[in-house]
C-alpha cells in the first residue's frame, strides 16, 4: 500500500508490533490517533482536517512467519466540497485482512503471482502478502494507508450535483466561418 504523499515525511501514526513478540493465540490492538497524529495525517492526505481516527486489529501468526491482520479503520474527517468549496465531514469505516510475510518470501511470492496474471484473469489471482520490513508490523501507517484508500478523493456535500454551464454553438463559429466570410466578401454580399 502507498500514501498520497510519499516523500521522506516520518509516518504520521505509528503502532508498532514486533512479529517475534507476537503469542501463538495471536493480539488483539485498539488505535486511537492523538491530536499531533490526526494533525500529521491530515496534512499528509491533503485533508482539511482528521476530527477522529480509530482502529482495532487482530494479529494472528500464521505458518511459514507469516501473520494475518484483520480489523477495521474509523475516521471522522474534514474534507472540502469539490463542487461548492464548502467545508464537509466524510465518515470512513474501513475492513482491513491483509496477509504479512518476511520480505524475500514476500517478494518471491510477489512474482509468483505476477506470472500467474499473465495468464488469469486479474480476480481469480489473490494480491501478494505485504512485506514484514526489520521485524515490525506497524499498526499505526496500516491505518493509516486504509484510511487514505477509504476517502473520496471527490468529495461532494449530500445533495449536490456538479451541472457544467451548456451553451448554444454559434452557428457563425466554426471551422469555416472565416472562410465564408472571405467568401461572401468576394461575392459582394
Amino acid at each position: 500500500m502507498s500514501r498520497p504523499n510519499t516523500g521522506s515525511e516520518p509516518d504520521p501514526w505509528r503502532a508498532p508490533v514486533i512479529v517475534a513478540q507476537i503469542p501463538d493465540t495471536g493480539l488483539h490492538r485498539k488505535l486511537e490517533a492523538s491530536a499531533a497524529e490526526r494533525q500529521a495525517i491530515a496534512e499528509a492526505g491533503g485533508l482539511r482536517e482528521v476530527l477522529s481516527a480509530q482502529a482495532e486489529f487482530d494479529v494472528v501468526p500464521r505458518s511459514g512467519g507469516r501473520v494475518q491482520v484483520t480489523g477495521s479503520v474509523r475516521a471522522r474527517i474534514g474534507q472540502t466540497c469539490v463542487v461548492t468549496l464548502d467545508p464537509i465531514e466524510s465518515v470512513v469505516d474501513e475492513e482491513v485482512d491483509l496477509t504479512f510475510a518476511p520480505e524475500a518470501e514476500a517478494r518471491r511470492l510477489a512474482d509468483l503471482i505476477a506470472e500467474r496474471r499473465d495468464d488469469k484473469e486479474p480476480s481469480e489471482v489473490a494480491d501478494p502478502p505485504e512485506p514484514i520490513m526489520g521485524g515490525i508490523i506497524d499498526l499505526g501507517r496500516l491505518a493509516t494507508d486504509a484510511l487514505f484508500l477509504a476517502i473520496d478523493p471527490y468529495p461532494r456535500k449530500e445533495g449536490v450535483v456538479f451541472e457544467a454551464e451548456v451553451t448554444a454553438p454559434d452557428p457563425e463559429d466554426h471551422p469555416f466561418a472565416v472562410l465564408k466570410a472571405l467568401q461572401d466578401k468576394k461575392k459582394g454580399k
